[in-house]
């Protein structure tokens, strides 16, 4: 078998045939190989050894050299002292205002229409003018009207006529029947004939009357003083009452006033202040808040709230006189509803927020800040009211908080001092010099969002 598979391979090499047989005594049969083991690449594997060890050994005296000198800088007993600026809190007073953006409303607006028919003979204002309640405005064709009351006039003579001679009538009749000379019947008669007559009188005065009131109808007039508007129609058309136009509007523009809107929270202290008799001043001012447009008094507010929105309205009267508030005009009031007087004031740039709420770094006398709880009230532009946790006369930081922890070292550099350590160099010009908090008051409280006040933290490595 072993022959046969090994003619298979070498025999047609040597010569010979595909179905011969040989014998195995012929065969060379060849010896097996021996494997040959792979070469090692012994020094390769040392020389990479090697080359981890000395990473190693390099990386451990960094860490031994690096380590100490970090450890000095994060000690926050060897950080210098942080520079800030402070300011004393102080007692004064504190106005409690009300922002709110107002529409200015005329207290009257009025279109003028004619309450009779006829042609528009002529107009007597211009557009844009300031008219006077019963300044003249327009006049209306009155000849149909002037002759409907010269009619009445006449029916009116007639009937007078008629009820003198009917009451002469009267006067005889009675006298007759004393005398028995006529019926009685027929006095009676007359005297319901007299009433007639009355009567018929009493009709032409009515239709005398109405026809001297659309006569003066004919004659239209300003119902209340204010601005005329751009007329509506002009003379020669016919007017009717049912007109959906008019021949033109009046605004009332002073005095004026501003409807505003405020949350329902606020109405408690509004109406006590009110009802108690209190001037209550407003201010408006443009649209961008800006520049003061007039002064006026809140007069009074609406008899309920607003469900949609949780508010009511109020109105405020305001004096017009240079017209700076026009009607339909987007307004920013501010109605001021009472005055906090001795309060304690403090910057609104000191005041930080923590995780438990509102606190201040208080700079001591060893030139160390303390960060203190407080509770602030009302505020406006400058300052904030602390209602509990700092007293009038204490400094307060309001510069340079962003670094700042609870009992860190402080350097005080204020506008003041550093003029009086310089005098020489007070009146002139400084470029100012950047600070931590140089990026303005809302990063500083955002620095300190997710910090309490009173938690320690390790300090910050020194300012470069």
């Amino acid at each position: 078998m072993f022959a046969r598979v090994y003619a298979k391979r070498y025999g047609s090499a040597r010569g010979l045939g595909m179905n011969e047989t040989v014998s195995p005594e012929k065969v060379d049969v060849a010896e097996p190989v021996k494997p040959v083991a792979p070469k090692t690449h012994r020094w390769g594997k040392v020389a990479l050894a090697l080359a981890l060890a000395a990473a190693i050994v390099v990386a451990w005296q960094y860490v031994e050299n690096i380590a100490p000198s970090t450890n000095q800088a994060t000690t926050p007993a060897a950080a210098p002292a942080q520079t800030v600026r402070d300011a004393p809190a102080v007692n004064g007073d504190m106005p409690i205002t009300i922002n709110a953006l107002g529409v200015v409303t005329p207290l009257a607006t009025v279109m003028v229409k004619t309450q009779i028919a006829g042609k528009l003979m002529s107009v007597g204002f211009q557009e844009g003018q300031l008219v006077k309640a019963g300044d003249f405005l327009a006049q209306i064709d009155s000849r149909p009207y002037e002759a409907a009351l010269a009619l009445a006039q006449a029916q009116l003579a007639k009937d007078t006529a008629l009820h003198q001679q009917a009451q002469s009538d009267l006067a005889r009749y009675e006298t007759l029947s004393k005398q028995d000379s006529i019926a009685l019947q027929q006095v009676v008669d007359q005297q319901f004939l007299v009433a007639q007559d009355k009567a018929a009188m009493g009709s032409d005065q009515a239709q005398i009357d109405t026809a001297d009131l659309n006569i003066a109808y004919c004659h239209i007039v300003a119902p209340v003083g204010g601005r005329v508007g751009l007329r509506q129609v002009d003379p020669g058309n016919y007017l009717q009452p049912s007109d959906t136009t008019g021949i033109v509007v009046i605004t009332q523009i002073d005095p004026i006033s501003v409807v505003f809107s405020t949350p329902e929270d606020n109405l408690p202290q509004i109406a006590a202040r009110l009802n108690a008799g209190a001037t209550l001043p407003v201010t408006a001012f443009d649209r961008a808040n800006v520049k003061q447009l007039a002064t006026g008094t809140l007069t009074t507010y609406d008899n309920q709230v607003d469900v949609t929105t949780g508010t009511f309205k109020l109105r405020a009267t305001f004096a017009n006189s240079d017209a700076a508030l026009f009607p339909n005009q987007f307004v920013n009031v501010l109605l001021l509803v009472d005055t906090l007087s001795g309060a304690v004031l403090a910057p609104n740039a000191a005041i930080q927020l923590g995780a438990n709420g509102s606190f201040v770094y208080v700079v001591n006398a060893d030139s160390t800040v303390s960060a203190r709880p407080v509770t602030t009230g009302a505020t406006d532009s400058k300052n904030t009211t602390i209602l509990t946790g700092l007293a009038a006369g204490e400094n307060v930081v309001i510069d340079g908080v962003d670094r700042l922890r609870d009992g860190a070292k402080v350097s005080v550099r204020n506008a003041a001092s550093a003029a009086a350590q310089n005098p020489a160099a007070a009146g002139a010009p400084q470029t100012p010099t950047p600070t931590p908090s140089a990026t303005g008051q809302g990063q500083r409280q955002h620095h300190h969002q997710a910090q309490d006040a009173g938690a320690p933290s390790p300090a910050a490595s020194p300012a470069q």
